[in-house]
């Protein structure tokens, strides 16, 4: 690795900023519409994180106490899935990175524990934060309790009535949890006055969760995807499968992830954007999302609120308007109306692809691979493994396929009960409804 300057995987993470061909669009001050500076962020987050956000430096050293609550699951696996590749009858070699096999069962704790330690050296008491499918509620509770923070969380009404197991593990690492929209804050009570029934979305509780934080000097408010600093922790995703990948004598041909709010897929694939920028390599970049909220492929790319009240600031991303609320699909993870601002840039760059697929698809895929290679996939990236396996289906020599599985399904057995009784449905989202969201942006 010396010759290429690349610290080895899991010393440092990785900053994709100053590679890019161009720089990405700053965030914006709701008011003034000028870029947001330090002061601006500075109650919401610690300065360390701040500091992350906005750094031009390639690399960032992994400090030494996230590495030690690292050690509890890293390095992750990777696996070649041949039951799955038999099944298909496919010369493609499919690899899957394997996340689930962290302490709350998916990916969210790589930057989860960070947040915590950086908030807690600053002398912060407690975190607040939002989760859709739960991973993420789960992954910051179990980090708080690593440092000592207290931790309150917002759970996506439709998944809180979903997914109770969910609730019950944040609790059991010590955190308050609140079904969203909620009656304890002015943006979830507003929600609630004009929609009693609102199933909740990530941006809705997103507002109530960053009302909570500003309202205290001693809170700050951690996100589990979407900003830079988020994504730039889960790199330790693909810079352990790069180096697992060359042990094998193996390179990528197609990288492949789901997205919702964009951390799992940019983490996998941006220390190969690296390489393929570089030269040293050129695989095709493929991200997955869901039909029911396709950012990417029926968004706007355009400043935007990343919450449903308007407390962030102005984001250009891939969005859906901050208004648009999902369909209750069981990919929780993935109901968010925006795409990361890092990810819009570098789709709208065109340096890699995006597709949308019903839930269906997606539940087959998932089915298809616990019965082969007997991990039940989380909703969410069965989106990916559907991908995966269309493109194992069309190949036609021997393609190297590499995606991250982020997470298991042992807290989603409602959502596969629902497929296998053939219950489930898939939603379309009309263009109609789609243009009325983003006649209300910003």
């Amino acid at each position: 690795m010396a010759d290429t300057g690349i610290p080895r995987a899991g010393s440092s993470w990785y900053n994709v900023v100053p590679d890019l061909p161009a720089p990405p669009p700053p965030p914006l001050h709701p008011g003034t519409r000028e870029p947001v500076g330090p002061d601006d962020l500075a109650p919401l987050f610690p300065m360390d994180l701040i500091a992350q956000e906005v750094t031009t430096d390639p690399f960032v050293e992994i400090p030494e106490e996230v590495r030690e609550v690292y050690r509890l699951w890293r390095p992750t696996p990777l696996v070649r899935a041949r039951r799955l590749e038999r099944a298909l009858g496919t010369p493609a070699r499919i690899y899957f990175k394997y996340e689930g096999v962290s302490p709350v069962g998916s990916h969210k704790p790589n930057t989860a524990v960070p947040q915590a330690f950086y908030n807690a050296r600053q002398g912060v008491r407690r975190l607040t934060s939002e989760t859709g499918a739960g991973q993420w509620g789960s992954a910051l509770a179990f980090a708080c309790a690593q440092f000592g923070l207290e931790c309150e969380i917002w759970m996506v009404r439709a998944s809180y009535d979903q997914k109770p197991h969910r609730r019950s593990m944040m609790e059991l690492y010590g955190a308050n949890v609140h079904p969203s929209p909620s009656p304890l804050t002015t943006s979830g009570a507003k929600v609630l006055a004009e929609h009693p029934g609102s199933p909740g979305s990530l941006g809705i509780a997103i507002s109530e969760a960053v009302e909570q934080a500003g309202a205290a000097d001693d809170t700050r408010y951690a996100l589990g995807s979407v900003l830079n600093h988020v994504l730039m922790h889960q790199t330790v995703i693909g810079e352990e499968a790069r180096e697992q990948l060359a042990l094998l004598g193996e390179t990528p041909d197609l990288i492949v992830g789901c997205t919702g709010g964009g951390s799992n897929f940019a983490g996998l694939a941006f220390p190969f954007l690296r390489e393929k920028l570089a030269g040293r390599m050129a695989p095709r970049l493929l991200a997955v999302e869901p039909s029911a909220c396709p950012s990417f492929t029926k968004g706007r790319y355009a400043y935007d609120f990343g919450d449903t009240a308007g407390f962030t600031p102005l984001l250009k991303m891939h969005t859906l308007g901050h208004g648009f609320v999902p369909d209750p699909i069981h990919a929780g993870g993935l109901r968010y109306h925006g795409m990361a601002p890092l990810l819009s840039h570098i789709y709208d760059l065109g340096l890699f692809d995006a597709v949308a697929k019903p839930q269906r698809e997606c539940f087959e895929a998932g089915v298809l691979f616990a019965r082969t290679e007997g991990i039940v996939p989380a909703p969410e990236p069965t989106h990916a493994l559907a991908a995966t396996i269309e493109a194992a289906r069309e190949a036609t020599t021997e393609t190297v396929i590499l995606t991250a599985l982020c997470g298991h399904g042992h807290f989603d057995m409602a959502a596969y009960d629902r497929y296998l009784s053939g219950e489930m449905e898939d939603f379309d989202l009309s263009p109609e409804r789609v243009a009325e969201s983003l006649g209300r942006l910003p």
